[in-house]
């Protein structure tokens, strides 16, 4: 089943598995949010499918009880407007129409259904984030030209540029909007971490589930964290100027494994035990295997380096 533009009458996808859009919403014309945003009853369920005949329509399926309910559709009610038609979205109320809730098959919410040419696509359960959401409707729907930047894209961009107060600040507002989406807590660790803050940090990391604790990503934040304990301070390392002896590249990656930057540290590690294995008790060495052992084993960069590693050492 092919998802149809109406406006250009090609495809949007070569079928309902594809995930490259073959069109481009440039050059929409912007749209006001009564013109895609439909709230469905008995009324105009009929009316809403037989359109999806000719544009595909999203089903918000939601209960006013449920703030999580709340946050996905103000996610969708912002993109339904910013990809300009591509989509309408029909916004069901399953308390208010328990029978069509159970004619579509909902079992619970939040649950958001894509339908084209009448039949259902694809459909996702619970509040994804907007990122997320975003990704999913990649799979089927060519981005808007001009799509504004996400939080998490602001967050990355604050930490870039040394700005991790207002990284944190993003990022609480995510965790506030989606407590269980622990990405969110991970990232904000890696924020409090770039501020200085560590000991928040941890605990941050401390209060994760297990499972999303013992995860590399979290991992990886903690090895910042002890990392960050042992390496000198950014004015030290300036303070180092051009020396290049073993004890100044070492401090200089080991800095670099506490700002995150792991790959360009764990390479300055290993030239260093290409250039002077015997620096304080193979220390070089030392250090790879505890940036590995915090990465966890199945992080890309611990494969990586790992086959690096032996390949020097053998």
């Amino acid at each position: 089943m092919q998802i149809i533009d109406p406006r250009s009458g090609k495809p949007l996808t070569a079928d309902t598995g594809s995930t490259t859009a073959t069109d481009s919403n440039a050059e929409r014309a912007p749209v006001r949010p009564e013109e895609v945003i439909i709230e469905l009853d008995a009324g105009n369920i009929q009316q809403v499918l037989e359109a999806s005949m000719q544009v595909p329509v999203l089903l918000g399926c939601y209960s006013p009880a449920d703030s999580s309910c709340s946050t996905l559709l103000a996610v969708l009610e912002k993109l339904v407007v910013e990809y300009a038609g591509a989509f309408l979205l029909g916004k069901l109320n399953v308390e208010a129409n328990p029978e069509i809730s159970a004619q579509l098959g909902v079992r619970a919410v939040p649950d958001v259904k894509l339908v084209s040419q009448g039949g259902l696509v694809d459909n996702f359960q619970g509040a994804l984030p907007e990122k997320e959401v975003r990704e999913w409707l990649g799979r089927y729907f060519p981005a808007p030209a001009e799509a504004p930047e996400s939080p998490e894209e602001q967050a990355e961009a604050a930490l870039e540029q040394g700005d991790a107060a207002t990284a944190r600040e993003i990022y609480q507002s995510l965790i506030t909007q989606y407590p269980e989406y622990y990405a969110y807590q991970v990232a904000l660790a890696r924020a409090l971490v770039a501020e200085g803050r560590s000991d928040e940090a941890r605990s941050v990391l401390d209060n994760l589930p297990p499972e999303e604790r013992d995860a590399p990503a979290a991992r990886g934040v903690r090895a910042s964290i002890e990392f960050s304990e042992r390496a000198l301070s950014l004015e030290d390392i300036a303070a180092l100027g051009e020396r290049n002896d073993s004890e100044a590249q070492f401090q200089r990656a080991l800095r670099q494994v506490a700002d995150g930057q792991y790959d360009a540290g764990l390479e300055a590690l290993l030239t260093l035990m290409k250039q002077d294995r015997a620096y304080n008790d193979d220390a070089a060495r030392k250090t790879l295997l505890q940036v590995f052992d915090a990465l966890g084993a199945d992080h890309p960069l611990t494969v990586a380096y790992r086959r690096k590693l032996f390949a020097l050492l053998y």
